[in-house]
């Protein structure tokens, strides 16, 4: 259903909340709530009837239910002073009180035309770093320019005043001609840099461009003509460029330099560029040519950070997947990520690398808080931010976790890792109870990925706590499919549930599925 009123319009089947034309951002109980609000407007509602319509008659008090209510405002542009459309009703209730318009579908949308989600605006500089055009002819170098594009994503992802779309999302345009105005809606950004790479020997040309699309210029273009060697050192006068051209006064006030520690070897480096160009697709058998690469990198350079929380922070993915041992991954991973801190405590890669290996071995808040450095280290890491939300989660604190795995999908919109973050948002949505949610996020990550075993799982159990069986033996009919050896023993032993309580409410939705 399709509902107007002031400026706003609210879609029911596609859960889209819109005011004056701009998409906003809706944690899906504050939705529930105000979709019930708006449905009910004929008559006050108790807060007894939300309670029961929102929470499923789940004891709640009364300090959340007014932060959901405020929130619900807020997203409208309604306040507790102003109460335009959401009226307090002393000692009775909440009502609706907008005239609000009731339509089929959206005007002007075509029959089966899905309307493309603008993101919202973020509140710094956003920018996308689109994958440098590979020169050299020999398609066998496509890793190099990958790599000083990644490389370059890292470097301004350390910034704090940027918002910096992650790698994946912005990888997705490699090899297409598209114009940087789709770029820019499509990722919810101003800025965009665009380049090209052509090695030849031991010289190396990179050129870079920095585009305002808002206003169509070019803020900053440069060539740089280095020996191969000197490589680090123009991603770092790049980085800087950007800064300074994009938030002069930050850039005065802070005397931005890119610091980091660039490995001993170019051929390691080279490698870990090979390794993370297969590490990104999220496949079990490019995630044994990844450790592969990694472990000769480390050969090379055993003091190589990145390369060593790469691999660790791999081991425990796969685990986590069913594809290998559990303790063999801790085991090699363990040891990895210790040894990738004490290359370069500065890295966010070795934090991220020893929280996964903290939550597969029960240590929960230390497992928090590495990733809580790891983020601090970059606050644009999407991998580390939809972890987060993943250790948030078996430690039972579910709202936490699921805004922390919905700003992985903001920092990443499009995301090879994306349906994972779906995943944690539904394994999330789940320990809430909110099963339709959980469903429905789960079966937006299958559509992206259907040999991902993270919403299979969630989508089994959700489904049997609903009651929805049919649709529950399905999934998990998936399931066994994606991970032959899932058992609720496995489950049980392999997934690092923290409370009792929850790993049960789990395992009942699988038992429900009829899973042994």
């Amino acid at each position: 259903m399709f509902f107007r009123f002031e400026n706003c319009s609210l879609d029911t089947d596609r859960r889209e909340l819109h005011r004056a034309g701009e998409s906003v951002a809706v944690e899906p109980q504050v939705f529930d709530l105000l979709t019930y609000l708006v449905e009910n407007r004929d008559r006050v509602v108790t807060k007894d009837d939300v309670i029961a319509a929102v929470w499923g008659g789940r004891i709640v008090s009364e300090s959340t239910l007014t932060s959901r209510i405020n929130s619900a405002r807020k997203a409208l542009g309604d306040s507790g002073d102003e109460q335009r459309l959401i009226r307090t009703i002393a000692r009775k209730g909440f009502r609706f009180v907008g005239d609000v318009h009731l339509d089929a579908k959206p005007s002007g949308a075509a029959d089966g035309e899905p309307r493309r989600a603008v993101l919202p605006a973020p509140d710094r500089p956003a920018i996308a770093v689109l994958p440098f055009t590979n020169m050299s002819g020999e398609p066998e170098q496509e890793y190099f320019s990958d790599g000083i594009s990644e490389d370059i994503i890292t470097a301004l992802s350390k910034l704090r005043w940027f918002l910096v779309i992650a790698r994946n999302s912005s990888f997705i345009y490699k090899g297409k001609a598209v114009h940087l105005k789709q770029v820019a809606e499509e990722l919810g950004v101003r800025y965009v840099l665009e380049g090209s790479v052509r090695k030849d020997g031991d010289r190396v040309r990179i050129t870079a461009q920095l585009n305002d699309v808002v206003t169509g210029s070019h803020i900053w273009a440069e060539r740089y003509d280095r020996e191969l060697a000197g490589v680090f050192a123009v991603q770092d006068e790049i980085t800087e460029a950007i800064v300074a051209a994009i938030e002069p006064q930050l850039y005065a006030a802070e005397n931005f330099r890119a610091q980091r520690k660039p490995p001993d070897s170019m051929d390691a480096w080279d490698l870990v560029m090979r390794a993370l160009s297969h590490y990104w697709r999220v496949t079990r058998q490019d995630s044994v040519v990844a450790e592969a690469l990694l472990e000769k990198a480390i050969a090379i350079d055993p003091h190589y950070g990145q390369a060593l929380g790469v691999l660790a922070t791999s081991y425990m993915f796969t685990a986590h997947m069913g594809w290998i041992d559990l303790a063999k991954a801790i085991e090699i991973a363990e040891r990895s990520a210790h040894a990738a801190l004490q290359a370069d405590s500065e890295d966010p890669w070795a934090h991220n690398a020893l929280a996964h290996v903290y939550l597969f071995t029960g240590r929960y808040d230390d497992s928090i808080a590495e990733f809580e450095v790891a983020l601090r280290l970059n606050p644009n890491f999407a991998l580390a931010q939809g972890y987060y939300g993943l250790s948030l989660s078996y430690s039972s604190r579910w709202q936490e976790a699921n805004e922390a795995a919905r700003r992985a999908l903001r920092l990443s919109p499009r995301d090879p890792f994306s349906a994972v973050y779906m995943g944690i948002a539904a394994y999330a949505e789940f320990l809430g109870r909110n099963y339709d949610e959980a469903m429905r996020l789960c079966r937006e990550a299958i559509r992206q990925r259907s040999d991902f075993v993270g919403a299979l799982r969630v989508l089994t159990a959700a489904a049997g706590m609903a009651g929805q069986i049919d649709v529950a033996k399905t999934a998990l009919k998936d399931l066994q499919r994606a991970q032959p050896n899932i058992s609720c023993a496995w489950i049980a032993s392999n997934m690092p549930i923290r409370h009792g309580a929850d790993r049960d409410h789990y395992l009942e939705g699988f038992r429900r599925a009829g899973l042994d």
